[in-house]
């Protein structure tokens, strides 16, 4: 059996202690580096990200005959990236599901410049609108697999977090 530690919660460094059969093995905290997406219609998909989150191929490779697609945006190759496979059934997701991918915009007119020219080509789903912190100003678009993704500015995450907050 594996036991977990985080050190950094008392040493703020960011090493995780793992003890397995009676030793210890030191590793990096986990960080959170990709997420995967089955989609529909790839060739769609990566035109959405391309063109409204400023996203473009970072790699690309062929598994079991199917083209196979990492999507980063500049300068953060190494730190996220969304995989997108073909093959996916799509998703149907409700209104009131607010599972959703999320950008960090520099201003409000930058949403208000995403949510305009999503409007335009039918994918809105959220129109722009103001939450208390730590939501902030945001609108939010379906993608062609049906997913929600969320464009705002004022969270305390991304540009301009350095004002805010913890």
């Amino acid at each position: 059996m594996l036991k977990y530690w985080h050190k950094g919660a008392l040493n703020n460094d960011d090493e995780t202690v793992i003890m397995a059969e009676n030793r210890t093995v030191k590793s990096m905290y986990p960080r959170m580096t990709h997420i995967a997406l089955h989609v529909r219609d790839l060739d769609a998909c990566i035109d959405f990200y391309q063109t409204y989150c400023d996203m473009r191929i970072t790699h690309e490779r062929s598994s079991g005959g199917k083209r196979v697609v990492w999507l980063a945006e500049d300068g953060r190759e190494r730190d996220f990236i969304i995989v997108m496979m073909p093959g996916g059934p799509g998703r149907n997701q409700s209104m009131s599901d607010y599972s959703h991918l999320g950008f960090a915009l520099e201003s409000r007119a930058a949403v208000d410049a995403v949510a305009d020219r999503a409007r335009t080509h039918g994918v809105l789903v959220w129109e722009p609108v103001d939450e208390p912190y730590p939501v902030g100003y945001y609108c939010g678009l379906r993608d062609p697999d049906g997913n929600f993704v969320e464009f705002s500015y004022g969270q305390p995450l991304g540009p301009g977090a350095e004002s805010y907050p913890p």
